[in-house]
């Protein structure tokens, strides 16, 4: 059945209850059962660098069931059972999809951000309580393998260090050299260090235990992380394979190509894009250990569609504003749909990447705290720009006033709240505490309806519309101010690529909008010209931003999304720096505290007391201390 619209939605989820769809159990019989269907295809492809001629590997379905069984048996070897967890801090490879298939079968697995510090990555190495860590070897150009080593230093907890070595996929001169010039890698921890692949080929490919008989968590996903304190979400196999599902019923087949440049720690490349090709049997491309960030996947993309003849383009709004200000150099017949989320899309941005590259986007939303997929934009119909489309077969929306407690009628705006079998009732976080004020209840259980955060509206025909984030409203002198509203105007300005506005710290309404923007490659403006283009362009006078400023580039996280942490911190160091002009002090850094929330440390350059700074400061809302 075709998915055009909310009646084929219903008509799906009207076909039979959920638990009557006879879904796989556990992800090792979902890839099972799709080997079985689709052994000799390709299933998974992995090209270090972006050269469409580069040497790219490739396993079939009966390859990747194989080497996952291998996985999960090492893990088992190494004293992993179901309750234990396999932790990996690594970029893109074939050895990180096995890890991530097989650390869930053997037990529970824990993808970790590369880009993290040690200690950060040592505090959810911790919270999970990790057993085994795989990580890469000592490698040129990246210093993965020497935050792992400090992380498992401040992480006894770990057992056993298994390393991957890039240089298996070296060809030619590089592959002569980099033995020569690879850093040194001194650790201090006392886990054993093993070579994971001379680990794996000592196991056999079928199971030498069995598999899970019921539904369990076999994933934690970290949220955040930013602060050394990062939030560890709980994902079951009945969520996986509901993701899994979707891909499968409502937009793969075994015939489809994706490409999928996103990093292999975060839910959309492994829980979606991975989760849709194990349902369907399509094949699925990851260019580069950096995914998007590689060398020279921008210029060689359309190259890379054309060779894997790829059907389905998996994208973020950053990377769409890169690739509008390429040509397409190649035959991209093949493409289909580019699926586009972690982050709101611009009309604007919509409006140029249709035109440069003539693929039609459905935007999608998902979070990690519901597994992920909540509602796309239907692939067989109506495209409403800048909604996120409507919930998927068995995904239930409800927009819920704060204030009362109850739901909103059509197009009034709420808070998100979702149930469906991703939703982990009651439990979406490895901490009690932090499921506290997470639900509201529903006919199925009193923790139902997961609270994502995300205020939203739902128009007559069900599509959902997001308007911001509760955390990230813009509240100046009581009046609520959407940043989404400045946003969307700033980038309707041919040179802006993306803009993010924060509230920055005010003594008399509490804080004012800010913005910042990053421009389109070779653009030039004023910030003169961005203040009165936002002045022109953004109705609500309150809205006008106070302080515009541009930069080389806007914070991001791994997929893309504007870090607006970041923004706030530059933004308070700023004002605080100004207010402190005459006192002999300065803002030495910002930082986040659990439950004070962004505090800036203030160092002494002179002779000055305390009472003096707090006299510059105090009328300010953001917390300030002494730095030591």
């Amino acid at each position: 059945m075709a998915f055009a619209t909310m009646a084929d939605r219903d008509a799906i989820e009207n076909e039979k209850p959920w638990e009557a769809r006879n879904t796989p159990t556990t992800t090792y019989a979902l890839l099972s059962q799709t080997a079985a269907k689709h052994s000799a295809r390709k299933a998974v492809s992995f090209s270090l660098l972006s050269d469409p001629n580069a040497k790219c590997e490739t396993l079939n379905w009966n390859e990747l069931r194989d080497k996952t069984g291998q996985a999960a048996n090492m893990f088992r070897a190494l004293g992993v059972g179901e309750n234990d967890v396999v932790a990996y801090l690594m970029p893109n490879a074939t050895e990180t999809i096995l890890t991530y298939l097989g650390g869930q079968v053997a037990g529970i697995v824990n993808p970790i951000n590369p880009l993290l510090e040690a200690e950060q990555i040592a505090s959810i190495l911790r919270e999970t309580n990790a057993k085994v860590l795989v990580t890469l070897k000592a490698f040129p150009k990246t210093d993965v393998a020497q935050k792992a080593a400090e992380a498992v230093r401040l992480a006894p907890n770990v057992t056993h260090v298994l390393e991957v070595d890039l240089h298996r996929y070296l060809t030619g001169i590089k592959r002569l050299i980099v033995p020569l010039i690879r850093p040194k890698n001194p650790v201090s921890h006392k886990a054993t260090v093993l070579d994971f692949n001379a680990e794996m080929n000592k196991q056999p490919t079928s199971l030498s235990f069995e598999d899970s008989q019921v539904d369990r968590v076999a994933a934690y996903f970290h949220t955040g992380g930013t602060t050394g304190m990062p939030k560890v979400v709980q994902h079951r196999y009945s969520g996986i394979v509901y993701n899994a599902w979707l891909g499968d019923r409502l937009l793969f087949t075994e015939k489809d190509v994706q490409i999928c440049p996103l990093p292999l720690f975060h839910v959309f490349a492994t829980i979606v894009s991975l989760g849709a090709s194990l349902g369907s049997g399509a094949q699925i491309v990851f260019p580069t250990p950096q995914g998007y960030r590689g060398e020279g996947v921008f210029d060689n993309f359309w190259k890379l569609v054309e060779k894997h003849k790829v059907t389905f383009m998996i994208t973020v709004p950053t990377a769409m504003s890169a690739l509008m200000q390429r040509k397409v150099d190649a035959d991209i017949s093949s493409l289909r749909l580019a699926f586009c989320g972690s982050a709101p899309l611009p009309l604007e941005l919509y409006r140029r990447f249709e035109e440069a590259a003539g693929v039609t986007i459905c935007e999608g939303y998902g979070l990690t705290e519901a597994t992920c997929l909540v509602s796309i934009n239907p692939p067989n119909g109506e495209k409403r720009v800048g909604s996120i489309g409507v919930p998927f077969p068995y995904t239930d929306v409800k927009i819920m006033s704060s204030a009362t407690g109850q739901e909103q009628p059509t197009d009034e705006i709420g808070e998100i709240c979702l149930s469906n079998p991703g939703v982990y009732n009651g439990k979406t976080y490895t901490e009690a505490e932090k499921n506290a004020d997470l639900f509201y209840p529903g006919p199925v259980s009193d923790a139902q309806y997961l609270r994502t955060g995300d205020l939203g509206r739902k128009d007559a025909d069900g599509y959902l519309w997001i308007t911001g984030r509760a955390k990230d409203l813009i509240i100046r002198g009581g009046h609520n101010i959407d940043p989404a509203e400045i946003e969307e105007a700033l980038a309707g300005h041919e040179a802006v690529a993306f803009a993010g506005a924060i509230g920055q710290p005010d003594k008399h309404a509490g804080e004012v909008p800010a913005a910042y923007v990053e421009l389109v490659e070779g653009a030039e403006v004023s910030t003169e010209d961005l203040m009165a283009f936002a002045k022109q362009h953004i109705h609500e006078k309150a809205a006008h931003p106070k302080h515009m400023e541009i930069l080389d580039e806007l914070p991001k996280t791994a997929v893309g999304k504007i870090f607006k942490p970041d923004l706030r911190k530059r933004a308070i160091t700023r004002v605080y720096d100004a207010a402190l002009a005459d006192v002999a002090a300065e803002v030495k850094s910002v930082s986040e505290d659990k439950k004070r929330g962004l505090v800036a440390h203030i160092s002494k350059t002179g002779d000055v007391d305390v009472a003096e700074i707090g006299k510059a400061l105090n009328a300010y809302t953001i917390p300030w201390e002494i730095a030591d």
